[in-house]
């Protein structure tokens, strides 16, 4: 239990572990965007993993319309009490209700969490860990002022981890003058093949990308085969094309370049965190899965302008 409220001026919304694609428990969810490891990890070996829900709401703030409010009338009778705790929740409640003005909540009280949080990143994702209840949290944090703080660090530890990765080292896939995105890969990875798909798509309309191709070989048994097959290709961009359309020859390619790049790149993934595929970084930003609606906005961004007719005077 937070035991100064006055505080915990933010918004907290919480989620389960997604189960996106290949987890270590083998889950499947229909949203899935993303592979991840089945070897054992940070969510297969941590015990007593909390999901827990502050709020069900996500941040709103003052100058929303029409929105209800919850009254703290049960916290404020048993503050008349004069019982600590009592008053603590009812204090607690009316900065809620003060803070974030147009939020509807209900059945507030003390959360399971008790004394301070402390911020990890795993797997390029933000946790929350309370030692003190040994409660682990994947949230989203808000301020006051709608800032998802949680982002901003995931941004920061992205830009961070953006200096380990040398992009003269990647498969570069694309025209050279394209817009460029990091891009970390498997190629057993149903979500990788669909975003191979996708850049395929893009790129007959008129927007292609420029790829720097990384690969990850710790999540399928025959990724690192594949990879290497790839790299030691003649034509390195058309085995990639082939191998992520289902079209692998029997026997695979192999050469001692192409086993160290696998090699440099499993060192790489783990340098920089990365625990499920697809995993891109575009402007900077860490996206985790094939999150198309985030590659229609960075595509957006940098579309060239359509090119303006010339107006000549109408004859006299």
């Amino acid at each position: 239990m937070f035991h100064n409220p006055r505080e915990l001026a933010m918004t907290v919304r919480l989620h389960l572990v997604p189960g996106t694609g290949h987890a270590a428990a083998q889950r499947k969810d229909s949203a899935a965007t993303s592979s991840w490891p089945k070897r054992p990890g940070l969510f297969g070996s941590v015990a007593g993993v909390a999901a827990l829900a502050f709020m069900s709401a996500a941040p709103v703030h003052a100058g929303e319309p029409d929105q209800i409010t919850a009254q703290p009338q049960d916290a404020a009778k048993a503050q008349a009490h004069g019982d600590p705790l009592a008053n603590a929740q009812a204090d607690a409640e009316q900065q809620l209700h003060q803070t974030f003005t147009n939020l509807r909540f209900e059945d507030f009280g003390p959360a399971p969490v008790e004394g301070p949080l402390y911020q990890a990143t795993a797997g390029g994702k933000i946790i929350y860990f309370a030692p003190q209840s040994e409660h682990l949290l994947f949230a989203t944090v808000y301020d006051r002022n709608g800032v998802n703080l949680t982002a901003l660090a995931q941004e920061q530890g992205a830009s961070r981890r953006l200096k380990a990765i040398d992009p003269a080292k990647a498969l570069a896939i694309g025209p050279g003058d394209a817009p460029t995105v990091i891009e970390f890969t498997d190629p057993d990875c149903p979500y990788c093949q669909a975003l191979d798909r996708y850049w395929n798509a893009k790129a007959a309309e008129g927007k292609p990308v420029r790829r720097l191709i990384f690969f990850v070989s710790g999540i399928h048994p025959t990724a690192a085969a594949k990879a290497e097959h790839i790299l030691c290709s003649p034509d390195r961009e058309a085995a990639f094309r082939a191998a992520y359309s289902g079209q692998t020859p029997p026997v695979l390619r192999q050469c001692a370049a192409g086993r160290d790049k696998v090699a440099a790149d499993a060192e790489l993934v783990a340098r920089v965190g990365v625990s499920g595929t697809p995993t891109l970084i575009a402007d900077g930003k860490l996206i985790s899965g094939f999150q198309q609606a985030e590659l229609e906005a960075f595509l957006d961004r940098h579309a060239k302008p359509a090119p303006t007719k010339a107006v000549t005077d109408a004859p006299r």
